[in-house]
């Protein structure tokens, strides 16, 4: 019950501020979908997970990929900016859909070169001063970019059992430090996914062909991320009684053959890309204007978007942990380690 009430008091209090204009959940519902995979977790899960350093910890690290975005640095730009997102629309303009897309993130940019040098007038001249870093081209990275966080996390929870049996009490602290960090900042991937806006074109409005009408205001996505949460009273509580345990992405059996998430990842993505229409129709419909009275729908919409991202974290979390294999180059490091410490006699 505290966990609960500490959820509610830091995220109310938040809610009364005024709205970002930065392109991803406002901070406070990130730091939420984290709180939300957190108290998914079974209770034999790791216990310094649950400490409340570290709950802290992977609570505020949910907001930590947008605050890198808040450097000028063209270098970090071009690295963080495509990892939020993926335009989904985008791929069939290079011939790919998803049966085709390669897995792996520079099979995949080197699928979207080969196609943009094979079929040039597919893609319209793009003025470079509207790109400083580099990224326009791109149709985003974001179900990589969950994937290779959850193989990190794997590596990460592997490394750590190594150290448990053989290593130092620092290299168990420092390797359960790299694991927090870790989780928290996969969740704010993973959190973006359920935003419709993060996996598609019209990401600020609508663009282009507008035959349904659907808003082309620029301010949309601010909207969508915190605005319209904090006018409509929206509480904590509406998601956290509905938390169900965090559960195995596949069934434990069958759990050590998989070593490629990236499907499961890829079709999370694409099924909150089916939740944009919805979304822009809310809006057509008033459901998420305050002023247009009943605000029932969009909150119920948005509520349940959240709870879909901290359970998928929850699950991923669970599953990296009962999948990481044993780390057993380091384990014979360590062996030697010791015997090298304790020589027989």
């Amino acid at each position: 019950m505290k966990l609960v009430s500490s959820i509610q008091s830091s995220l109310l209090a938040v809610l009364t501020l005024a709205a970002t204009s930065a392109l991803a959940w406002d901070y406070e519902v990130h730091r939420f979908v984290n709180q939300v995979g957190l108290q998914s977790l079974p209770t034999n899960f790791p216990s310094f997970v649950f400490t409340a350093a570290a709950r802290e910890r992977v609570a505020f690290l949910g907001g930590e990929p947008d605050r890198w975005r808040n450097t000028p640095d063209m270098a970090l730009r071009h690295y963080n900016h495509p990892d939020h997102y993926l335009d989904v629309e985008d791929l069939a303009l290079y011939g790919l859909d998803a049966k085709t897309v390669a897995p792996l993130r520079f099979d995949f940019v080197a699928q979207l070169a080969q196609a943009r040098a094979a079929h040039p007038t597919n893609f319209p001249p793009m003025d470079a001063s509207k790109d400083p870093d580099h990224t326009r081209w791109l149709t985003g990275f974001l179900p990589w970019t969950i994937t290779e966080f959850y193989d990190k996390l794997k590596s990460q929870l592997s490394y750590l059992r190594a150290y448990e049996e053989a290593g130092t009490p620092e290299e168990i602290r420092n390797a359960q430090e790299n694991i927090v960090y870790v989780m928290g900042l996969m969740g704010h991937f993973v959190g973006d996914a359920t935003q419709p806006l993060h996996t598609t074109k019209h990401y600020n409005g609508w663009i282009g062909d507008n035959p349904k009408h659907y808003t082309t205001s620029k301010s949309f996505h601010s909207w969508i991320d915190g605005g319209f949460l904090r006018a409509a009273g929206f509480k904590t509580n509406e998601v956290l009684a509905q938390v169900r345990p965090a559960r195995l992405l596949w069934p434990e059996a069958d759990s050590v053959a998989h070593t490629n998430l990236f499907p499961e990842v890829l079709g999370y993505v694409l099924e909150h890309h089916r939740q944009l229409e919805p979304l822009y129709q809310l809006d057509k419909d008033q459901g998420l204007s305050p002023r247009g009275g009943n605000t029932d729908a969009g909150r119920k919409f948005l509520a349940s978007q959240l709870l879909k991202a901290g359970q998928m974290l929850g699950d991923l979390w669970l599953s990296a942990w009962r999948e990481a294999p044993a780390d057993k180059y380091l384990q014979r490091e360590l062996e030697k380690r010791t015997a090298t410490s304790h020589p027989s006699e």
